[in-house]
Protein backbone atom coordinates (compact mmCIF):
# COMPACT_ATOMS: atom_id res chain seq x y z
CA UNK A 1 0.00 0.00 0.00
CA UNK A 2 2.67 2.34 0.80
CA UNK A 3 4.82 1.25 -1.70
CA UNK A 4 2.29 2.05 -4.63
CA UNK A 5 1.10 5.67 -3.02
CA UNK A 6 4.59 6.39 -3.35
CA UNK A 7 4.86 5.21 -6.42
CA UNK A 8 1.83 7.84 -7.61
CA UNK A 9 3.15 10.33 -5.90
CA UNK A 10 6.89 10.33 -7.58
CA UNK A 11 5.45 8.92 -10.63
CA UNK A 12 5.22 12.73 -12.66
CA UNK A 13 8.35 14.03 -11.14
CA UNK A 14 10.25 10.56 -12.06
CA UNK A 15 8.69 11.06 -15.99
CA UNK A 16 10.06 14.66 -16.08
CA UNK A 17 13.14 14.06 -14.94
CA UNK A 18 13.89 10.96 -17.38
CA UNK A 19 12.39 12.89 -20.27
CA UNK A 20 15.02 15.84 -19.23
CA UNK A 21 18.00 13.81 -19.09
CA UNK A 22 17.22 11.06 -21.51
CA UNK A 23 16.60 13.98 -24.28
CA UNK A 24 19.62 16.12 -22.91
CA UNK A 25 21.79 12.76 -23.15
CA UNK A 26 20.80 12.04 -26.47
CA UNK A 27 21.24 15.57 -27.87
CA UNK A 28 24.91 15.53 -26.62
CA UNK A 29 26.30 12.55 -28.42
CA UNK A 30 24.15 13.54 -31.08
CA UNK A 31 26.52 16.32 -31.53
CA UNK A 32 29.99 13.88 -30.99
CA UNK A 33 30.00 13.31 -34.78
CA UNK A 34 31.22 17.16 -35.13
CA UNK A 35 33.96 16.72 -32.10
CA UNK A 36 34.85 13.95 -33.63
CA UNK A 37 35.98 15.49 -36.89
CA UNK A 38 37.26 18.99 -35.19
CA UNK A 39 39.42 17.30 -32.73
CA UNK A 40 43.38 18.81 -34.06
CA UNK A 41 41.63 21.84 -33.43
CA UNK A 42 39.87 21.70 -30.38
CA UNK A 43 42.88 20.20 -28.83
CA UNK A 44 44.67 23.32 -29.72
CA UNK A 45 41.53 25.34 -28.13
CA UNK A 46 42.04 23.44 -24.89
CA UNK A 47 45.59 23.61 -24.65
CA UNK A 48 44.68 27.43 -23.99
CA UNK A 49 43.09 26.66 -20.71
CA UNK A 50 44.77 27.00 -17.62
CA UNK A 51 45.92 23.09 -16.90
CA UNK A 52 44.08 23.56 -13.51
CA UNK A 53 40.46 24.33 -15.32
CA UNK A 54 41.79 20.85 -17.62
CA UNK A 55 42.17 18.81 -14.60
CA UNK A 56 38.90 20.25 -12.88
CA UNK A 57 37.19 19.43 -15.92
CA UNK A 58 39.16 15.22 -16.58
CA UNK A 59 39.98 17.08 -20.07
CA UNK A 60 43.58 16.34 -19.33
CA UNK A 61 42.91 12.88 -19.15
CA UNK A 62 39.99 12.71 -21.56
CA UNK A 63 39.62 14.08 -24.86
CA UNK A 64 36.44 15.13 -27.11
CA UNK A 65 37.91 13.17 -29.91
CA UNK A 66 37.11 9.84 -28.59
CA UNK A 67 33.59 8.72 -28.09
CA UNK A 68 34.36 7.15 -24.01
CA UNK A 69 36.25 10.53 -23.50
CA UNK A 70 33.36 12.74 -25.07
CA UNK A 71 30.70 10.37 -23.10
CA UNK A 72 33.26 10.84 -19.68
CA UNK A 73 33.35 14.75 -20.01
CA UNK A 74 29.97 15.45 -21.64
CA UNK A 75 27.42 12.74 -20.51
CA UNK A 76 28.83 11.75 -17.03
CA UNK A 77 29.31 14.86 -15.74
CA UNK A 78 25.88 15.36 -15.93
CA UNK A 79 24.19 12.08 -15.77
CA UNK A 80 26.16 12.47 -12.06
CA UNK A 81 25.16 15.59 -10.97
CA UNK A 82 21.26 16.18 -12.15
CA UNK A 83 20.52 12.34 -10.92
CA UNK A 84 22.36 13.12 -7.84
CA UNK A 85 20.16 16.16 -7.51
CA UNK A 86 16.98 14.24 -8.08
CA UNK A 87 18.25 11.32 -5.37
CA UNK A 88 18.87 13.98 -3.02
CA UNK A 89 15.37 15.55 -3.51
CA UNK A 90 13.39 12.15 -4.17
CA UNK A 91 14.88 10.64 -0.20
CA UNK A 92 14.86 13.81 1.65
CA UNK A 93 11.07 14.15 1.55
CA UNK A 94 10.06 10.83 1.61
CA UNK A 95 9.83 9.94 5.59
CA UNK A 96 9.30 13.46 7.07
CA UNK A 97 6.70 14.42 4.75
CA UNK A 98 4.43 12.06 6.53
CA UNK A 99 4.97 14.06 9.63
CA UNK A 100 4.86 17.68 7.82
CA UNK A 101 1.70 16.98 5.97
CA UNK A 102 0.14 15.26 9.02
CA UNK A 103 -0.66 12.01 7.49
CA UNK A 104 1.59 10.25 10.05
CA UNK A 105 -1.48 9.35 11.93
CA UNK A 106 -3.41 7.37 8.90
CA UNK A 107 -0.51 5.95 8.57
CA UNK A 108 0.05 4.35 12.21
CA UNK A 109 -3.10 3.64 12.62
CA UNK A 110 -3.09 0.70 10.14
CA UNK A 111 -1.73 -2.51 10.75
CA UNK A 112 1.87 -1.58 9.97
CA UNK A 113 5.51 -1.41 11.55
CA UNK A 114 7.55 1.70 11.74
CA UNK A 115 10.43 -0.85 10.25
CA UNK A 116 7.43 -1.51 6.93
CA UNK A 117 7.21 2.05 6.28
CA UNK A 118 10.94 2.85 6.26
CA UNK A 119 11.26 -0.40 3.90
CA UNK A 120 8.56 0.40 1.30
CA UNK A 121 9.26 3.96 1.23
CA UNK A 122 12.95 2.94 0.70
CA UNK A 123 11.86 0.59 -1.92
CA UNK A 124 10.32 3.48 -3.83
CA UNK A 125 13.15 5.42 -3.83
CA UNK A 126 15.62 2.82 -5.02
CA UNK A 127 12.80 1.60 -7.66
CA UNK A 128 12.55 5.43 -9.06
CA UNK A 129 16.71 5.57 -9.27
CA UNK A 130 16.56 2.38 -11.22
CA UNK A 131 14.33 3.33 -13.68
CA UNK A 132 15.78 7.22 -13.93
CA UNK A 133 19.12 5.27 -14.42
CA UNK A 134 17.59 2.86 -17.01
CA UNK A 135 16.20 6.01 -18.97
CA UNK A 136 20.10 7.20 -19.37
CA UNK A 137 21.15 3.67 -20.51
CA UNK A 138 18.94 3.84 -23.33
CA UNK A 139 18.95 7.21 -24.16
CA UNK A 140 22.68 6.85 -24.01
CA UNK A 141 22.09 3.84 -26.28
CA UNK A 142 20.37 5.50 -28.64
CA UNK A 143 22.49 8.38 -28.77
CA UNK A 144 25.61 5.87 -29.60
CA UNK A 145 24.10 5.32 -32.76
CA UNK A 146 25.37 8.92 -33.93
CA UNK A 147 29.07 7.85 -33.77
CA UNK A 148 29.41 5.62 -37.25
CA UNK A 149 32.14 4.35 -37.37
CA UNK A 150 33.62 4.11 -33.46
CA UNK A 151 33.22 1.53 -31.56
CA UNK A 152 31.62 1.37 -28.24
CA UNK A 153 33.55 0.09 -25.63
CA UNK A 154 30.60 -1.81 -23.37
CA UNK A 155 32.80 -3.07 -20.46
CA UNK A 156 33.78 0.68 -20.04
CA UNK A 157 30.02 1.93 -20.31
CA UNK A 158 28.99 -0.75 -18.27
CA UNK A 159 30.88 0.70 -15.31
CA UNK A 160 30.58 4.22 -15.67
CA UNK A 161 26.54 3.36 -15.11
CA UNK A 162 27.62 1.14 -12.58
CA UNK A 163 29.50 4.30 -10.36
CA UNK A 164 26.66 6.59 -11.31
CA UNK A 165 24.65 4.03 -9.73
CA UNK A 166 26.74 3.80 -6.69
CA UNK A 167 26.84 7.60 -6.60
CA UNK A 168 22.69 8.19 -6.60
CA UNK A 169 22.01 5.62 -4.04
CA UNK A 170 25.00 7.47 -2.19
CA UNK A 171 23.31 10.85 -1.81
CA UNK A 172 19.80 9.09 -1.38
CA UNK A 173 20.90 7.25 1.28
CA UNK A 174 22.59 10.11 3.31
CA UNK A 175 19.24 12.60 2.42
CA UNK A 176 17.03 9.12 3.45
CA UNK A 177 18.93 9.56 6.61
CA UNK A 178 18.31 12.99 7.45
CA UNK A 179 14.76 12.53 6.52
CA UNK A 180 13.97 10.33 9.27
CA UNK A 181 16.08 12.35 11.37
CA UNK A 182 13.85 15.63 10.83
CA UNK A 183 10.35 17.03 11.01
CA UNK A 184 10.61 19.30 8.33
CA UNK A 185 10.98 18.73 4.60
CA UNK A 186 12.12 21.87 3.57
CA UNK A 187 14.95 22.20 5.83
CA UNK A 188 15.79 18.45 5.02
CA UNK A 189 15.78 19.53 1.32
CA UNK A 190 18.01 22.29 1.42
CA UNK A 191 20.62 20.37 3.28
CA UNK A 192 20.57 17.20 1.30
CA UNK A 193 20.94 19.18 -2.13
CA UNK A 194 23.67 21.58 -0.34
CA UNK A 195 25.62 17.84 0.29
CA UNK A 196 25.48 17.25 -3.32
CA UNK A 197 26.79 21.06 -4.24
CA UNK A 198 29.28 20.85 -1.75
CA UNK A 199 30.53 17.86 -2.52
CA UNK A 200 30.67 18.60 -6.32
CA UNK A 201 32.24 21.68 -5.44
CA UNK A 202 34.91 19.44 -3.47
CA UNK A 203 35.72 17.71 -6.48
CA UNK A 204 35.36 20.17 -8.65
CA UNK A 205 38.54 22.50 -6.54
CA UNK A 206 40.44 19.47 -5.58
CA UNK A 207 41.38 19.80 -9.75
CA UNK A 208 42.23 23.33 -9.46
CA UNK A 209 45.77 23.47 -6.71
CA UNK A 210 47.72 20.47 -5.60
CA UNK A 211 46.78 22.06 -2.08
CA UNK A 212 43.56 20.98 -2.44
CA UNK A 213 43.64 17.55 -3.91
CA UNK A 214 42.89 16.00 -0.26
CA UNK A 215 39.04 17.72 -0.82
CA UNK A 216 38.79 14.77 -3.61
CA UNK A 217 38.34 12.24 -0.71
CA UNK A 218 35.28 13.79 0.84
CA UNK A 219 33.27 13.71 -2.21
CA UNK A 220 31.70 10.77 -4.06
CA UNK A 221 31.56 12.32 -7.52
CA UNK A 222 35.57 11.72 -7.01
CA UNK A 223 34.83 7.64 -6.67
CA UNK A 224 32.95 7.92 -10.12
CA UNK A 225 35.20 9.79 -11.61
CA UNK A 226 34.71 9.17 -15.40
CA UNK A 227 38.72 9.52 -16.16
CA UNK A 228 39.74 6.88 -13.56
CA UNK A 229 37.18 4.39 -14.45
CA UNK A 230 38.06 5.15 -18.42
CA UNK A 231 41.72 5.30 -18.11
CA UNK A 232 41.71 2.35 -15.65
CA UNK A 233 39.21 0.09 -16.95
CA UNK A 234 38.00 -0.88 -13.66
CA UNK A 235 36.20 1.04 -10.25
CA UNK A 236 38.48 1.02 -7.80
CA UNK A 237 37.51 -1.49 -5.19
CA UNK A 238 38.34 1.00 -1.79
CA UNK A 239 35.97 3.69 -3.78
CA UNK A 240 33.14 1.06 -4.63
CA UNK A 241 33.93 -0.44 -0.45
CA UNK A 242 33.30 3.74 0.87
CA UNK A 243 30.02 3.96 -0.95
CA UNK A 244 28.68 0.56 0.06
CA UNK A 245 29.66 1.38 3.23
CA UNK A 246 28.12 4.89 3.23
CA UNK A 247 24.87 3.44 1.69
CA UNK A 248 24.82 0.55 4.55
CA UNK A 249 25.01 2.85 7.51
CA UNK A 250 23.16 5.55 6.57
CA UNK A 251 20.07 2.97 5.71
CA UNK A 252 20.76 1.12 8.71
CA UNK A 253 20.61 4.33 10.99
CA UNK A 254 17.29 5.63 9.05
CA UNK A 255 15.65 2.44 10.25
CA UNK A 256 16.89 2.99 13.93
CA UNK A 257 15.96 6.39 14.17
CA UNK A 258 12.54 5.95 12.68
CA UNK A 259 11.60 3.12 14.65
CA UNK A 260 12.83 5.07 18.20
CA UNK A 261 11.48 8.65 16.66
CA UNK A 262 8.99 10.37 18.64
CA UNK A 263 6.54 10.88 16.42
CA UNK A 264 3.54 13.14 17.50
CA UNK A 265 0.16 11.99 16.14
Amino acid sequence: MIFQREWKRNRKALIIWSVILGGLIVGLLSMFPQFAEQQESLSKMMEAYPESMQKAFGMDELGFGTLMGFYGIEVHMMTTLLGSIYAAMLASNILAKEENEKTIEFLLSKPITRNQIVAQKLAAVIINLLILNGIAVIASLVGFQFAEGHDVPYKTFALLVIATILLHFTFAAISFMLSSMMRKTRNILSISIAVVIIAYFFNMMSGLSADLDVLKYFSPFNYADAANIINEGAIKALYVAIMAAVILLTVFAAFIVYKKKDISV
